[in-house]
């Protein structure tokens, strides 16, 4: 059976539209925010707890899902039909160490 070959729907997401999916998640859930901080000022009694608790939670979690990047730094991808690599000279020197 023959290798699958690479293709370009194999690549990572560019920097670019990871940057941009990740300022989109942030905004949509600072927008949620605004709204809660505006639902706090309509809500009679004990119910504005529950707005004035995601409005005071929500940064914490839209800081952390907005840096969580799906592009890893020194990332390398290998073509699904790519050699595996081969000795490296510090293998060769190890297994010299041993026969002296």
């Amino acid at each position: 059976m023959r290798a699958r070959s690479a293709s370009i729907t194999d690549l990572p997401i560019s920097p670019d539209e990871d940057r941009e999916r990740r300022f989109r998640m942030y905004l949509y859930m600072m927008l949620v925010r605004v709204a809660c901080l505006g639902i706090f000022f309509v809500v009679p009694g004990w119910w504005k707890v529950l707005p004035a608790i995601v409005a005071v939670l929500i940064p914490y979690f839209a800081v952390v899902v907005a840096n969580v990047s799906t592009h890893a730094v020194g990332e390398v991808r290998q073509a699904p039909n790519a050699l595996p690599p081969g000795p490296s000279a510090a293998s060769g020197a190890a297994g010299d160490e041993g026969r002296r």
